[in-house]
C-alpha cells in the first residue's frame, strides 16, 4: 500500500494563473443538513470555500439558510426540499457533495433518487455520511457517475458486510472494484482506494476525533477535485491536508474542533504552493 505523504501537497499546491477567474476553480454543490443537523453541511460548504472551490452553493432545510448566511456569506443557499430547484443546481455544478447531516427521512431519500437521476457521466460525487446509510437501507444502485465515497468504519460495514476487524487492504481493494468509484475509508490511519491503487495516510491523530470532521474532510475534497485537474491526486491531498493541519493544532490542543482545521486551509496551502 502507497503512503501518502507531504509530498503530495507540494505536487498539487500549484500557484494560482494570474488570468484566472472563479469560474477557473469549479461549482460545488453541498446537499445536506436538515433542521437537526445544520451544522454538517455548514461545515462542508466552509470546507469547500476554504478549500479554494470557485463558487459554492448549499442546498439545506429552510430552518438553516439563515445560519449558513451569517456563517459563511461565500457561499449561495436553496431549499433542499425543492427538487426542480435542487434538479436545477446538479446540472450545473461539476462537484456534488450528498450527505453531510442529510438525515434518514422520506424527504433525504427523495433528494438523493433525485441527484442520483440528474448527474451526468461527467460529474464528480461525492457520497458522504446520511447518503451511504440510505443507499444501504434502501439498496439503492451505485449511480454511474465518478464517485467519491467516503464512509468511516461504520458505514464501510453497511456498504459491504465487512466487520471492522476484516476492514483489512485487500479485503477492502475487492469491494472497491464491486462498488466501482473512489472509497475514502475514514479511520485513525484513512485509506484511499482507487481502480488501480490503494494509499494509506500517513498524518492524523486523537485529538481530530470530534464531530464534524467527516464533514469537514468531505468538503475539501470536493473543493480539490473542482479545481485541480489531476483528480485522484486531489483526494489524496486534500486527505493528507486535513489530517496534517489537525497534527499541527495537536501540537498545542487536547482537542481539535473541525472549524479549526476550516480556518487555517488557505493558509496551509500558501505554505505548501510555495514549496
Amino acid at each position: 500500500m502507497n503512503s501518502i505523504t507531504e509530498e503530495i501537497l507540494t505536487s498539487t499546491l500549484i500557484k494560482r494563473a494570474e488570468d484566472s477567474y472563479k469560474g477557473t476553480y469549479g461549482k460545488v454543490l453541498v446537499i445536506g443538513g436538515n433542521e437537526d443537523m445544520g451544522g454538517a453541511a455548514i461545515l462542508t460548504a466552509s470546507a469547500a470555500v476554504y478549500s479554494g472551490a470557485g463558487l459554492v452553493t448549499v442546498a439545506t432545510a429552510k430552518a438553516n439558510h439563515v445560519s449558513l448566511h451569517a456563517r459563511l456569506p461565500e457561499a449561495m443557499v436553496v431549499d433542499s426540499t425543492d427538487l426542480k430547484k435542487v434538479t436545477e443546481q446538479v446540472e450545473k455544478t461539476d462537484v456534488i457533495v450528498i450527505g453531510p447531516g442529510l438525515g434518514l427521512s422520506q424527504e433525504a431519500l427523495d433528494v438523493l433518487t433525485t441527484v442520483f437521476s440528474s448527474v451526468s457521466q461527467e460529474q464528480h460525487v461525492v457520497i458522504d455520511g446520511s447518503a451511504i446509510s440510505l443507499m444501504a437501507e434502501h439498496d439503492l444502485p451505485y449511480p454511474k457517475t465518478q464517485v467519491i465515497y467516503t464512509p468511516h468504519v461504520g458505514e464501510w460495514k453497511k456498504m459491504t458486510g465487512l466487520s471492522q476487524a476484516e476492514q483489512e487492504g485487500e479485503a477492502n481493494a475487492i469491494q472497491q472494484k464491486k462498488i466501482g468509484g473512489t472509497i475514502v475509508l475514514k479511520s485513525n490511519r484513512t485509506k484511499v482506494y482507487f481502480n488501480d491503487a490503494a494509499w494509506k495516510n500517513t498524518a492524523g491523530n486523537p485529538a481530530m476525533a470530534t464531530g464534524g470532521m467527516g464533514d469537514t474532510l468531505a468538503g475539501m475534497i470536493a473543493g480539490f477535485v473542482a479545481q485541480f485537474d489531476d483528480k485522484e491526486k486531489a483526494i489524496l491531498a486534500a486527505v493528507f491536508l486535513h489530517s496534517k493541519i489537525g497534527d499541527t493544532l495537536a501540537e498545542k490542543q487536547y482537542v481539535v474542533l473541525p472549524s479549526q482545521i476550516i480556518e487555517e486551509i488557505p493558509y496551509t496551502m500558501k505554505h505548501y504552493s510555495q514549496k
